[in-house]
This record gives C-alpha cells, structure tokens and sequence, in this order.
C-alpha cells in the first residue's frame, strides 16, 4: 500500500516537471510586462536621429538609402532630400559603411520595442549643411560648406550627427522607468558613443589642419560647430570641440578632446527638447527647420508643434 501510494505522488512528480519543462518560455521578451507610455515616448523620439543617421551614412557610403537597403523600415516616409554618395578615401567609406549599417540595427531594434513611426522628411542636401555651417561662423561661407565634397569636409559634417543622438540618450536614461527601454538605451548609446568617438580621432589627427578654404583648423572648426549647438539648444554648456583650453580638458591637464565631457569626464546628457531646437537649427522646439523642414515625428515633438 504505502509502495502503491508512493508510486502515485511520483507520477504526481514527474507529470508536474513535465508540465513545468514544456511550458513555453518568454526568452523573447513577449512576456514582459506592457512598456509605460512616459518609456514609449522617450524611446520613439530618437528614431527621428536614428533614421538620420541611418540615411546620412548609407547615401555617403553607397549612394543610396533605407529605400533600397530595407523600405519596410521606413514606414513609408518620405526619402530624404539631397542625400549622395560622399567623395570618401577608401578608409573612411569603410568606417561609415560600417555606421551605416549599425544605424540601421538601431532602427529595427527600436522599433522591436515599440511601434514606432514613419521616417519623417529629413533634408540631407548640401545646402542644409551649408545653413548650419553659416550659422557656426556666424557669416555666409565662400563657396558654401558642401559635407559631400572630400572626407575632411564629411567627418566635419559627421561631427555633427552622434553626439546628439549620444547626448539624448544620456538625457533619456534616468528617466525611464522598466528594464527593456533601459537596456535598449544602454545598448543604443554605446554604439552611438564609439561612433563619435572614432568621428572625433579621425578629426583629431589633423586637428592643426587649416580646413581650405576657410582658413581655420580642423580643431577650431569643431569647436564652433560644438558652440552653436549649445547656442541653439539653449541647455548650458554641453558640448566641446576636439581641442580645449588645458584648464576644460580632462582633469584640468590636458588639452587635446578626443571624448567631449564635464568636470568629471562624464558624458552631457540632452533633454529632448534641446534636440529639437538643436536639429531644427532655429533654437525653439516650436519651429521645425534645419534637416527636418516639416518637423520631427513621434509624440514629444508633435506636442510642441
């Protein structure tokens, strides 16, 4: 009898292990708890980056973009306008491929979070960065700035880009409130920061180099690229060109600024606002222009137009 009724509580065992071993599993995250709303928008906001990014570096590369590497991604958003294949040294055009396509890992991988949204009308034309370099001096350049025309004039362009999109995610990180958009964000800013990272050592080595034929150097050119955007986001200092006075640079004793950060070598964070009037060149979130002329996409920047 007890044998019998030791048998019974086995089979009882064994068929509730079985049950507990073929239960599907959420490795792939379809379990997780739903994503607050407050996460969601913090999340969807820099598909508007990501989507420049993604374009800006594909047509520099390849001479072509999502369109043709994956449509679906686009949602069916306009192409961009102005966007070309940069005249790039072979060690360049390699490097930004490989952005290119990180850029477009980083679409997917937002939008396997959330839903996401239609690349928005983005102006990638020459004359679009002319109008931010005209901006960084403070007078109309002579010919105008072209970031397509030679690798120098492209990695000056490319300064302008990351660090934003770096910026933002730094700025989004303590206010999200779950897991999976923390990991996300995580794994979004590090590539972003190893992107700006390479954008400013490549600019660094020729940092004494007059950028012809406007007479200042590479090191000063960033610098007033790095001032404007501060300008313009209106948010304090938060950006610092590739070389700064000793006493700004790490530790007070260094010049040389291969990694932009504050007192404590620590990365400035954005708020997405900042971004806004940042990328629309106007210095107000409520006035779209600069690379997104109808304005950018997703609930935080629709509420301000």
């Amino acid at each position: 009898m007890a044998e019998h009724g030791m048998a019974a509580i086995t089979g009882v065992a064994l068929s509730f292990l079985l049950i507990l071993l073929l239960r599907p599993t959420h490795c792939n995250g379809n379990g997780d708890p739903p994503i607050p709303k407050s996460d969601v928008d913090l999340i969807e906001f820099p598909l508007n980056l990501e989507y420049l990014e993604a374009e800006f570096f594909l047509y520099a590369s390849l001479g072509y973009g999502l369109d043709k590497v994956d449509p679906n991604l686009t949602m069916g958003g306009p192409p961009p306008i102005g966007a070309r294949r940069a005249k790039l040294s072979p060690f360049v055009r390699d490097i930004i491929l490989q952005f290119a396509y990180q850029e477009v890992g980083h679409v997917r991988a937002i939008k396997a979070t959330v839903k996401g949204f239609p690349r928005p009308l983005m102006d990638l034309s020459s004359k679009s960065f002319a109008k931010v370099m005209d901006l960084a001096f403070g007078r109309p350049l002579d010919p105008p700035f072209d970031p397509y025309a030679n690798t120098l004039n492209y990695l000056l362009a490319s300064y302008l880009i990351p660090y934003v999109g770096l910026t933002g995610y730094v700025g989004a990180n303590p206010n999200l409130e779950s897991p999976r958009p923390k990991e996300l964000v995580a794994g979004l800013l590090g590539v972003e920061s190893g992107q700006d990272a390479m954008i400013r050592a490549l600019l660094y080595e020729h940092a004494a180099k007059k950028v012809e034929p406007y007479g200042v150097t590479v090191g000063e050119f960033t610098q007033l690229i790095s001032n404007l955007r501060d300008k313009l986001g209106c948010g304090g200092v938060k950006d610092e060109g590739i070389v700064v006075p000793k006493e700004e640079g790490a530790e007070g004793k260094i010049s040389g600024n291969v990694l932009a950060g504050d007192q404590y070598s620590l990365s400035y964070g954005r708020t997405p606002e900042e971004i806004l009037r940042i990328v629309y060149g106007t210095g107000d979130e409520h006035f779209p222009g600069g690379f997104y002329p109808k304005g950018a996409h997703g609930r935080i920047a629709k509420s301000y137009s």
